[in-house]
């Protein structure tokens, strides 16, 4: 039996899961895919996009397509390598297009980095994806000297420190919005104030931890496990009773894909 299990995993073509992070990483493209597809429309990591972005219906098919086949060749072996490669060049070119710009001019600020922080953590995620399937297979150098910065030692430290900061708007937007963020405490728990402000400087804390490589495996650890409790503790209930609004509904959704990029970046 364990032979014929060892030789499964040695075909070109077989189902190959290198970590858990990779799994959900890929299991979040293939759902944001497939909603991307039901809907017919931007899924709630995607947006905002900019007023002047035209074909906005193909556009959102077209990142549906592209999450729905990465997500699915990322499990597979002989296609995981370039799957990784076309998510994480589709998501810079995502964050610099469409995210880098309103920076400078969309208000409030806080929202704008937000949202900034979203593509900058599934990015990354995908940037030491890329870096470890180009290392397995030993295909780093064969990508040529400007595209092995993406795929070794170096690349990935410029990808945590992309994670890093991606991770500090979410914990000033607690702090920001204020009532926004308490209101999703279930009430059975106390002193939803001081947890707002807890989990707020805990992003924050954990984002200056990975920029500036202090204890980042660590920080990468417990800010998976608190968006993942978030997960447990506020959208799972919520779902489970029906008592969620379409804007939360997709909430859910970038929450799971967050968790699993954190996750890909603990690993890292």
């Amino acid at each position: 039996m364990s032979g014929s299990v060892n030789e499964s995993r040695g075909t070109s073509g077989a189902i190959r899961i290198t970590s858990a992070g990779h799994a959900l990483f890929a299991a979040s493209m293939i759902w944001l895919g497939a909603l991307g597809l039901a809907k017919g429309a931007f899924v709630q990591v995607w947006l905002p996009v900019p007023k002047w972005v035209p074909v906005r219906e193909p556009l959102a098919y077209l990142c549906a397509v592209v999450s729905l086949a990465t997500g699915v060749g990322m499990l597979w072996r002989r296609t995981a390598a370039l799957a990784a490669r076309v998510i994480f060049v589709s998501l810079v070119v995502w964050l610099l297009v469409m995210r880098l710009p309103n920076l400078f001019y969309e208000s409030p600020l806080v929202l704008v980095a937000w949202s900034f922080g979203c593509t900058g953590v599934m990015a990354a995620a995908a940037w030491v994806l890329t870096a470890r399937f180009a290392a397995e297979s030993g295909t780093a150098q064969a990508m040529g000297p400007r595209a092995t910065l993406f795929a070794d030692a170096r690349g990935v430290r410029v990808a945590k420190a992309l994670f890093g900061l991606s991770l500090i708007p979410f914990g000033l937007a607690h702090f920001m919005y204020l009532d926004a963020t308490t209101v999703l405490i279930p009430n059975w728990l106390p002193w939803h104030v001081a947890l707002a402000y807890l989990t707020g400087g805990a992003f924050i804390a954990a984002g200056l931890a990975v920029a500036l490589d202090v204890s980042s495996r660590l920080a990468g650890a417990l800010v998976t496990l608190q968006i993942g409790l978030f997960s447990v503790i506020v959208w799972i209930p919520r779902v489970w009773t029906g008592n969620l609004t379409e804007f939360q509904r997709g909430e859910v959704v970038a929450t799971w894909v967050l968790m699993a990029g954190a996750w890909v970046m603990a690993e890292s």
